[in-house]
């Protein structure tokens, strides 16, 4: 029997899974989104509200991120709507795009928007946007207020512009139930605004490819540069929602995995091992048995979720033959049999305008040992202490109209974590950090360049439930990432990220919901910085009220 822990936080996040699984690069500026206040004004004051209510209400503020926005260009803009619709079930939205008049067909930058809005109750939920197959945006939902609620997400979509350039089908879906309780009816508006101006050729490929429905591509025959983009989320509802606190086997725990919490998704060609990469661990709303944690600020990436990429070029001479080849994406530690991963693939191409067939090799594919040790000690405290990791190098040439280009790709993971609970998880505790290490050399025209991209993510946190039925939840949660550029082995480049979210929220079990008597707190800062200047704001929350928003540059 699960723990009432456990059983809240399924609960509270029920989300699509039959629908999403198995379905269909950028530095970390290029996808951007922000969720855009609708209650205050741009121009941020340095505190807000001081009445701050004893307890939560009926009504909230309108959920938000510390996330910078979209920067515009000046120049003339045409806006298209995606898709507009409400969400009751699990039907998709299905439209047609058509391009926009009036702005050429080469971009300098697309931005999406969605606007949603839902009041009453409802679960978080899990939705995609599609044009023409191309997977542009994953998120999920905010849980309403009784009063209702409305955000805002903002994305730079400017990867997809060759999507863009001609009539596509669209299809949207955010899963949902409504019923005499959860009366939560989401309203979604999604939208595409073009700016004129031609965009750096090197963060705008060529094409945008999906798989076909056996898993098959079958790319360009003159790709020079080759990127996998991968929407990869635990969903479903089950405990691959929440995969960082599984257990193996000997450990009496409601979410058990045959080796543990270690996940890693790999990407690989014809069978062949092409990529590997930590997963993000996403909060979504009712994440952590507390959805009094995320009324107003969501965990880091829970309304953008950003896809992971893998550099395919030294596989470029092998997809470059004209024909089909399988390209296959797994979650590793998932036990076998078991459903709850989604990751939808697109494919990013670079072709060389100046060959018809672009020829090359793969000259190295080195993969490590995976360590995976997940050791359980019992006592009244129960215990799992986990350290696991992998490393992959692969590299390839291809000889293209401006010579021979050689991409060498270096991915090193880590994952370190303590997790701790009692007899009927009354305490349940988790302190994990996951590391993805990643290094881009390409050599030829010129002096070799190389990007380098330590990424970092952290989550510590406890849930208790007292003997008068109360639970609390104290989390922190870390976003960050280091990037260095460099030629001939000289900094030309960098940037660094760091978005923290920390929360504290109690409420009372099994009761109505106006005698939950909940309270919280929850705080965000964002700050991203280096060569490119500095962005800071932070952001903090009482009872629902917003009580600071600070900009630190």
């Amino acid at each position: 029997m699960r723990s009432r822990i456990v059983m809240s936080m399924l609960a509270g996040a029920t989300l699509l899974a039959s629908t999403l699984l198995g379905a269909s690069p950028s530095q970390a500026s290029d996808a951007k989104a922000r969720t855009v206040d609708t209650k205050t004004s741009s121009a941020h004051a340095e505190a807000r509200s001081t009445d701050v209510p004893a307890e939560f209400g009926t009504d909230w503020h309108d959920p938000l991120t510390a996330a910078p926005p979209i920067g515009r260009p000046a120049t003339k803009s045409c806006r298209v709507t995606l898709a507009e619709a409400e969400f009751r079930d699990f039907t998709p939205y299905q439209g047609t795009y058509t391009p926009p008049k009036g702005c050429g067909d080469r971009w300098s930058k697309v931005v999406l928007r969605l606007d949603g809005t839902v009041k009453g109750r409802q679960y978080d939920r899990l939705g995609y946007l599609h044009v023409g197959g191309v997977e542009i945006l994953r998120t999920s939902t905010p849980e309403p207020s009784p009063d209702g609620i409305a955000w805002s997400v903002e994305k730079d979509v400017t990867r997809y512009s060759s999507t863009f350039r001609d009539t596509q089908n669209v299809e949207m879906l955010i899963g949902n139930v409504v019923d005499d309780t959860y009366t939560g009816v989401i309203g979604v508006k999604a939208t595409l605004t073009f700016y004129e101006g031609r965009p750096p050729a090197a963060q705008t490929p060529d094409r945008v490819l999906t798989l076909g429905t056996d898993s098959t591509l079958t790319t360009p025959r003159n790709s020079e540069r080759i990127v996998a983009e991968v929407y990869a989320t635990g969903s479903g509802g089950g405990c691959e929602e929440f995969w960082y606190l599984a257990v193996p086997d000997a450990a009496p725990y409601s979410c058990q995995a045959d080796k543990g919490p270690y996940r890693e998704v790999q990407i690989k060609v014809d069978g062949q091992l092409a990529g590997i990469a930590a997963p993000f661990p996403n909060v979504w709303t009712g994440g952590w048995s507390d959805p009094f944690l995320w009324y107003v600020i969501p965990g880091p990436r829970a309304f953008d979720v950003k896809p992971i990429e893998y550099d395919l070029t030294p596989f470029a001479g092998l997809l470059n033959d004209g024909r089909p080849h399988h390209v296959d994406v797994s979650v590793v530690g998932v036990p076998e049999g078991q459903s709850g991963w989604s990751a939808p693939v697109n494919v990013l191409v670079w072709q060389d305008a100046q060959r018809a067939h672009v020829t090359g090799k793969l000259t190295l594919d080195r993969v490590g040992d995976l360590t995976n040790s997940s050791t359980y000690t019992p006592g009244s405290q129960e215990r799992v202490d986990t350290d696991a990791g992998h490393r992959l190098t692969v590299a390839g040439y291809v000889d293209t109209s401006h010579g021979r280009v050689r991409t060498t790709v270096d991915r090193k993971l880590t994952n370190t974590s303590a997790h701790r609970w009692i007899d009927g998880e009354n305490m349940d505790g988790l302190d994990a950090t996951w590391t993805d290490d990643e290094s881009v050399t390409v050599d030829g025209r010129g002096p070799a360049r190389t990007t380098a991209t330590h990424r970092t993510y952290t989550m510590n946190g406890v849930t208790t439930i007292g003997t008068d039925d109360r639970l609390r939840t104290v989390l922190t949660l870390g976003d960050r990432a280091a990037v260095v550029d460099s030629r001939d082995g000289r900094r030309t480049a960098w940037s660094r990220l760091d978005d923290t979210y920390s929360g504290d929220a109690t409420y009372t079990l099994g009761v109505p919901r106006d005698q939950r008597h909940a309270v919280g707190t929850s705080s965000e800062r964002y700050r991203l910085y280096g060569s490119g200047g500095c962005y800071d704001r932070s952001l903090a929350t009482a009872q629902g009220v917003l009580t600071e928003d600070r900009d630190g540059c």
